[in-house]
């Protein structure tokens, strides 16, 4: 009874706390949540079962993102719409990219994000989804964002500092501040670019038009 209305308190406050978020992830942080209270109860009852299902228990990872998740809606660039296919997996999402400017205005571009078990020690896995004619992202979805790379000699790789926060504005910014024409992933755009950018924006918008409506 006591853990019943220990949760009931808590969801309260979680609904109270992300008024302004989106309502799957709302969800997802609920479900998260109640079960790490489930388990610091059962840790407070010193329940040591070795025959506990350990997949029920709340990872490092799931702790992190009831809090990071909760710190990104609410600071979402407004460009940007987060959809969570699954409530019981807050580490897999889905991010939705609409620029409102630049040479991508008016496209709608898809990005599947895993968190691995490893995070915050690692970053989480990040693919484009929509087919793209990108300088820093390839036709099949992978992406160069120096963020997103585990090991870089430069220091702007991850971090265990960095948030899923930084990862979703850095994803936005490909499409504005982060488009790299120097250091291309996609050689054939940026080459493109730099002979006509009229034929570039040209493709950009036919491959808007054909898969990213």
């Amino acid at each position: 009874m006591v853990l019943e209305q220990e949760d009931y308190h808590m969801e309260q406050k979680i609904i109270l706390d992300c008024a302004q978020l989106d309502q799957g992830s709302v969800s997802a942080m609920l479900t998260l949540a109640k079960k790490l209270k489930r388990e610091e109860g059962m840790k407070g009852r010193g329940n040591t079962n070795p025959g506990t299902d350990s997949s029920r228990r709340v990872s490092i990872r799931d702790k992190l993102l009831i809090k990071e998740v909760a710190e990104l809606e609410a600071n979402l660039p407004s460009t940007c719409k987060l959809d969570f296919p699954d409530a019981n997996k807050l580490y897999s999402f889905q991010l939705n990219v609409m620029p409102d400017e630049g040479y991508y205005q008016g496209g709608k571009f898809q990005f599947e994000t895993d968190v691995p078990e490893a995070y915050n020690m690692v970053p989480p896995k990040v693919k484009c989804l929509t087919r793209i004619w990108h300088p820093n992202i390839t036709e099949t979805g992978e992406i160069c964002l120096s963020l997103l790379r585990e090991h870089s000699i430069d220091g702007t790789g991850w971090a265990p500092t960095r948030t899923l926060k930084d990862v979703v504005w850095g994803l936005n910014s490909l499409f504005t501040d982060l488009l790299n024409f120097d250091d291309p992933l996609n050689i054939e755009a940026a080459e493109q670019h730099l002979r006509d950018k009229e034929d570039f924006r040209s493709k950009v918008q036919d491959y808007i038009k054909r898969f990213a409506r």
